[in-house]
């Protein structure tokens, strides 16, 4: 089979929006100049779409034109090391699907251990958010949670009084298993997300977790964050 035989019948198992470069075809067919003629040739013919230098990617057509891939594939290399996971979307990336804002920013953050200068993709401008945390799959969601109660007076289109609101909900529908990791990633966090969580753990009564929390904080410290209108327990918090 010819190179471009090779590469289409790769492409053509892809799915729409997944990002790729020639180093993922070079191994298969060996022919690094061959591959890059190949994919030139495919995307002026526009059976594939060039993101960036090296990058391209299989087009989603619409009434409406071409779908560009989402954040995740955009900056999915910035999110593993050595095919090992190494960050996760969040901040603006995730605060319209978590139902905080209605606004979809052109910035994607990341949250990684080891963070870098912020730079611009394309149209985005990639940022970066400091994780002190270990990344897993399966604390991604709450980290996410974690990092918008942290950010909480930055989420665009909104209000504190409104996001926290929005933010108890999603923090009552959690298991208890997840309310309780929660609680044990937050003691990496600053003390007014420590502050903020504990507030909220204490008006869905969850006091046991909310005092594992208390313990850690200053007393003598005060946080401003106007969610007085939502949470009931802000004089505790020291919350104003």
């Amino acid at each position: 089979m010819k190179t471009s035989e090779c590469i289409s019948v790769t492409i053509d198992r892809l799915p729409k929006g997944y990002i790729f470069t020639y180093a993922d075809f070079v191994t298969e067919v060996n022919k690094k100049e061959a591959v890059i003629k190949a994919l030139n040739r495919m995307t002026k013919s526009g059976k594939i779409a060039k993101l960036s230098k090296g990058k391209y990617y299989k087009p989603e057509s619409t009434p409406f034109g071409k779908l560009e891939p989402n954040q995740a594939q955009i900056v999915k290399d910035l999110m593993e090391s050595d095919g090992k996971l190494a960050g996760y979307l969040t901040g603006y990336s995730v605060y319209n699907q978590l139902g905080l804002t209605t606004q979809v920013s052109n910035t994607i953050q990341i949250g990684k251990n080891e963070i870098r200068s912020a730079f611009k993709r394309e149209r985005y401008m990639i940022s970066f958010i400091k994780q002190k945390n270990n990344i897993t799959k399966e604390n991604i969601p709450l980290l996410q949670l974690l990092d918008a109660i942290r950010y909480i007076k930055k989420i665009p289109d909104s209000n504190p009084a409104f996001s926290c609101k929005r933010l108890l909900a999603i923090l009552k529908d959690l298991s208890e298993k997840d309310k309780s990791t929660m609680v044990r990633l937050a003691l990496k966090y600053p003390p007014a997300t420590k502050a903020l969580l504990g507030a909220m753990l204490d008006e869905l009564n969850e006091k046991i977790l909310s005092d594992s929390l208390y313990k850690t904080l200053n007393p003598v410290t005060k946080y401003k964050l106007p969610v007085d209108k939502v949470l009931t327990q802000t004089e505790k918090w020291n919350i104003i």
